[in-house]
């Protein structure tokens, strides 16, 4: 019976004994007090005073920022590029991660360390890539202004730049956790005439629809959320290259306060959206363990 320890020597069966805490109860509360006012000081305190300069020169003007064609078209834009981003990140991530644990191939620990260089390299750096790749004097640049194709300043520059950071959220949720399922239930269902895709949607994505919906949500908040890499390819034209952060950002430099809090206030929305969305996430997997 689940929970019951078996004595050997009395042959009884008892409850399970509880760790004791070594820590006094003064400890304790002084841990918790701190992680409390860090809390309060660090991501409290900050959203409620976004909150307060949004609306300090009262709801018509908070309206109005929010309506402002500049503001819609920015967020547009960071929809627009979650909309792509995310999706093609995600077939990324499912396919690494199935290549990555259930086959054996050379050069998969260099995949591995690839995957991780968006963690490595400075969302600035990656931008200016982009930017010495396709732009104008660029290595591609010359080739793509003959055929009037446009990457940086444009959306396209925006949604590459926006993958190149956001990649590896859904391959390093995925990874560990069908490492640790490993490849028994395909191979059972191998053995029993399945194939390529149907083992692939009936067996392996069952397995891991709650760990792909959580990458997916991290993928998506930063993507909504990103600036450095964003502001370097975007060329900040207003209505057309500006995303949410990037509008945030020029209403500030124009001494646009309360503007630019509540334009992000909008942006701060959609992060608790997301994070209500991965608590739930985060409840349903518990469940299912």
């Amino acid at each position: 019976m689940a929970g019951i320890v078996t004595n050997p020597r009395a042959g009884k069966k008892t409850a399970p004994t509880r760790p004791h805490l070594t820590e006094s109860r003064t400890v304790r509360y002084v841990l918790i007090g701190i992680s409390l006012v860090f809390l309060a000081l660090i991501v409290i305190l900050p959203m409620v005073a976004v909150i307060a300069e949004s609306f300090r020169k009262g709801w018509s003007a908070y309206l109005s920022a929010l309506t402002d064609p500049d503001a819609m078209s920015a967020l547009r834009l960071t929809l627009i590029t979650a909309l792509i981003a995310v999706p093609l990140n995600t077939i990324f991530g499912v396919a690494v991660a199935w290549a990555v644990t259930k086959f054996k191939f050379r050069g998969k620990n260099l995949l591995i360390t690839l995957i991780d260089l968006p963690f490595a390299v400075s969302p600035v750096v990656s931008g200016l890539i982009y930017v010495l790749l396709f732009g104008a004097q660029g290595f591609l640049g010359p080739w793509l202004d003959a055929h009037n194709i446009h990457i940086i300043f444009a959306t396209p520059g925006i949604v590459l730049a926006t993958m190149f950071v956001t990649f590896p959220f859904v391959a390093r949720e995925l990874i560990p956790l069908m490492e640790s399922q490993g490849v028994q239930d395909e191979e059972a269902a191998v053995s029993l005439g399945a194939r390529g895709w149907r083992v692939f949607f009936k067996v392996t994505l069952p397995n891991i629809k709650w760990g792909l919906l959580y990458g997916m949500i991290l993928c998506n908040a930063r993507a909504m959320g990103e600036f450095g890499a964003v502001s370097v390819v975007s060329g900040h034209i207003r209505g057309e290259t500006n995303t949410l952060p990037l509008h945030i950002e020029i209403l500030y430099n124009e001494y646009q306060f309360s503007a630019a809090f509540a334009v992000a206030s909008l942006l701060m929305l959609l992060a608790i959206v997301t994070l209500v969305a991965k608590s739930i996430l985060e409840s349903r997997m518990s469940q299912e363990h």
